[in-house]
């Protein structure tokens, strides 16, 4: 299809959109809405806008290599890429963009597929990484989160940090009335100079906290400073270890780029159920000079379920008798359902394992040298040793009993030979599978592989309860 990209060069388009952000950033210094200090840094990020984007690509790059497939753009309201082809010279940071690379080196790659008629092969499980590029974050919005969202987060941190410490010093009813005056104090004006604020808020009297108040004071992420999604991505895996295996690559490759990191694949205590992983980078040429740039990892499952559910989502925001606690509960059942979906196809690759790694354990011959060495991948991001334990002793104790026996081994197997089977298998549930937020859930599945599945979940749910 021929592009629609309109003549105007990608770089004129980018430096036209920078002005017009600096712009409105003085106006909005200018009103009052914001300060200098955030003003200083809203214009790092919203000046030379192609440079940044540039540097975006180039994380990318680093960690997955070249594209596989021609970069197209990308539809937010369909969820999907046009069939557009573009060049390189017509990519800006107005626009977001779809990108198909390959994850190299990936411990799932090529250890999933069901044969059908004709010896014809279907892959269960592919090693291709969806790279959702977004447009940069428009300065209006941005604007917005940090002198509402933000700010007011910011604003009851500060309150009640201080009256944490006021009242640790055996001053309680001073702190209440302290916090009460930070909220009114901070509610009149766009103020991120904490420590100073309240130390002139408390007057004398205080002199021998003031110490520990500064120093708590000064932990308090200043509200310009939590707007880190200007620049962003979106990565797609097919399996939880897959994303790991690129955010490890990310600390490998660039460990002093790294602002922050966090994984929420196995988190059970966010009210929202929400499942995914984190990282912020500082594509910014220094420390002194930041520049954040947000990925967020999810898996495909579970993006592709979310997508059906927006709307879900929309009317639970907008029914009335419903608290903000309701709401959440609300969205956590429908993720719920997402962990779910998802664990459900981590069953099906079960499946096609078994009976590879059983050939596999015959075929060494006793040597030592797996052909599935390395799978999956060891990572750091994992469960509490304590629980794998339990979890080990517990199955070497059903094997002994033969509650798992397999009966359809290409030749007898020894019980050393069917107890490795059946670690290498819970190894792999315990890496790959979601565990359940909410109570536990039994996969309907009545196969040695599904039985194992729901035998090892349920281990890790009462872990989680004891």
């Amino acid at each position: 299809m021929k592009s629609t990209m309109p003549d105007t060069n990608a770089a004129d388009i980018t430096a036209a959109s920078d002005q017009k952000n600096l712009a409105d950033i003085d106006k909005a210094l200018a009103e009052h809405r914001i300060n200098d200090e955030a003003a200083e840094y809203l214009r790092t990020l919203y000046s030379d806008g192609m440079d940044w984007f540039r540097e975006v690509f180039h994380v990318l790059g680093k960690c997955l290599g070249a594209p596989k497939a021609p970069v197209v753009r990308y539809d937010y309201d369909n969820d999907c890429g046009i069939d557009e082809k573009i060049t390189i010279s017509d990519i800006n940071p107005l626009s977001p963009y779809l990108v198909q690379h390959r994850l190299d080196m990936d411990p799932m790659r090529n250890q999933f597929f069901s044969v059908t008629d004709g010896h014809k092969v279907d892959l269960s499980v592919s090693s291709i990484v969806t790279v959702i590029v977004a447009a940069q974050k428009r300065l209006s919005r941005a604007l917005e989160k940090i002198t509402v969202k933000y700010y007011r987060a910011f604003v009851e941190d500060v309150a009640t940090t201080a009256q944490r410490v006021i009242s640790s010093h055996e001053r309680v009813a001073s702190g209440r009335a302290i916090a009460d005056k930070i909220r009114e104090e901070f509610s009149g004006k766009f103020i991120t100079a904490a420590s100073e604020t309240v130390l002139r808020i408390i007057g004398r009297g205080h002199e021998e906290i003031a110490v520990d108040l500064v120093r708590e004071l000064d932990k308090i992420t200043k509200p310009h400073l939590r707007l880190k999604d200007v620049w962003r991505v979106k990565c797609l895996f097919d399996l939880v270890p897959q994303a790991r295996t690129f955010i490890e690559r990310i600390r490998e490759a660039m460990p002093e780029r790294i602002i922050s990191m966090r994984d929420k694949f196995y988190d059970m205590d966010n009210p929202r159920n929400y499942r995914d992983a984190k990282v912020i980078l500082n594509i910014g040429p220094d420390a002194a000079h930041v520049v954040p740039m947000e990925i967020i990892c999810q898996v495909r499952t579970f993006f592709e379920f979310e997508r059906q559910t927006h709307a879900q989502y929309e009317r639970a925001r907008k029914r009335k008798n419903e608290t903000a606690d309701d709401i959440e509960r609300r969205l956590a059942d429908y993720m719920e359902d997402g962990i779910k979906q998802y664990n459900l196809m981590i069953c099906d690759c079960l499946e096609d394992l078994f009976d590879r790694v059983g050939w596999n354990i015959l075929y060494e011959r006793g040597l030592g040298m797996s052909l599935f060495e390395g799978f999956p991948k060891k990572c750091t991001m994992y469960y509490p040793q304590k629980m794998l334990d339990i979890i080990m002793d517990k199955l070497d104790n059903a094997i002994e009993n033969e509650v798992f026996h397999l009966t359809t081994s290409p030749a007898k197997l020894t019980e050393a030979q069917e107890s490795e089977i059946f670690h290498f298998m819970a190894r792999f549930i315990l890496v790959a599978a979601m565990p359940y937020g909410k109570n536990s859930w039994t996969a309907p599945v009545n196969t040695t592989a599904g039985k194992l599945f729901n035998f090892v979940m349920k281990e890790v749910q009462r872990y989680y309860k004891q």
